[in-house]
């Protein structure tokens, strides 16, 4: 006689494993550990003091969507040098970062010579086309999207507020470092606006190899100059403290490209919100994680730009600014 399990009871042990085993499946998914995204963040700003409100900015934005500590790492990267960023990128590749968070020029320049495959989110504001970084905003196309100010068209506007807050204003040095990218593309455009507002300009070459800030101020001086721009770089954001005092002592009006350098005693700045643009940069990594393809995601122009001036430093430099230009001004510290 054969002996063994009729179909029905086969069913029914099946189902029977079955239901033994879900339990165990599910207790195995709930313990696998969720995957941890890494985000490479080379935010500029000079040193970590700095550059810690973009950081919490970007933070705060991926919050707004869904992330914190257990499912985002944040991978920062501060230097000295300009010239130091390509290391610092091969630093973040080998802990295979998902997406690379990228603002300075030089920087940007690295990242799209390092990796053709890792995705980039830029925060800049200079021109991805005219400093060749793209070819299109609206199809960036590659590892490469973000958010960019075009600044050929905002440093005119500023420089007009300039000389609408410091009427006198004729001759204007621009303070940077002429070792970095973003020098050659930045100073042509001031010159461009100063003829238009016939303005005189004289270049305050401050280098990475030596930072002799008080003796750029000096020549400027002795050229005649009555107010300065500073185009922002690491260096020369370590500097904003001493650069603001200079001016200062100097009794030199000082603008620049942030607001952040306001606060720091600059009299004025006209630019976009850079706290907000690393928290629409969010939106991007976001996108990204969940399969986005950058190359397709059209690099965003900020909306909105704030004048921001500082009344301390103006009445520190003896200047008053006229009412019609302080009426505009979206934030004023006093």
């Amino acid at each position: 006689m054969k002996t063994g399990i009729s179909g029905t009871h086969k069913v029914f042990c099946v189902i029977i494993f079955c239901v033994l085993l879900f339990p165990l499946a599910s207790s195995a998914q709930a313990q696998q550990p969720a995957k941890v995204a890494r985000i490479g963040v080379l935010a500029g700003g000079g040193d970590a003091k700095n550059a810690r409100p973009r950081i919490q900015s970007l933070l705060q934005g991926l919050r707004d969507l869904g992330y914190d500590g257990k499912n985002i790492l944040i991978e920062d990267r501060y230097i000295e040098k300009f010239n130091d960023y390509p290391g610092v990128l091969s630093e973040l590749l080998q802990l295979k970062v998902d997406v690379l968070v990228v603002q300075p020029l030089s920087a940007i320049r690295a990242a799209k010579k390092t990796t053709q495959t890792i995705p980039i989110v830029l925060v800049t504001n200079v021109d991805p086309i005219a400093n060749g970084i793209v070819e299109s905003l609206a199809r960036p196309a590659g590892n490469i999207t973000g958010l960019a100010t075009l600044s050929r068209e905002l440093g005119g506007k500023r420089l007009e507020l300039f000389k609408e807050m410091v009427p006198h204003l004729s001759r204007i040095g621009i303070l940077g470092d002429p070792n970095t990218a973003v020098w050659p593309v930045a100073f042509k455009e001031y010159e461009a606006a100063t003829r238009a507002l016939r303005i005189h300009i004289q270049s305050l070459e401050v280098r990475s190899t030596n930072p002799d800030l008080e003796r750029a101020f000096q020549i400027g001086i002795k050229q005649g100059t009555n107010g300065v721009v500073m185009i922002a770089t690491p260096l020369l954001s370590r500097y904003r403290k001493q650069i603001a005092d200079l001016a200062i002592k100097n009794h030199l009006p000082l603008t620049s490209d942030s607001s952040e350098y306001v606060e720091a005693v600059f009299l004025m700045s006209y630019a976009a919100d850079i706290s907000d643009q690393y928290r629409r940069a969010a939106t991007y990594v976001d996108k990204i994680l969940k399969g986005a393809n950058p190359g397709d995601m059209p690099i965003e122009q900020p909306t909105k730009f704030e004048l921001v001036m500082n009344l301390k430093t103006a009445k520190q430099i003896g200047l008053t600014i006229p009412p019609n230009v302080l009426a505009r001004a979206g934030k004023v510290i006093k």
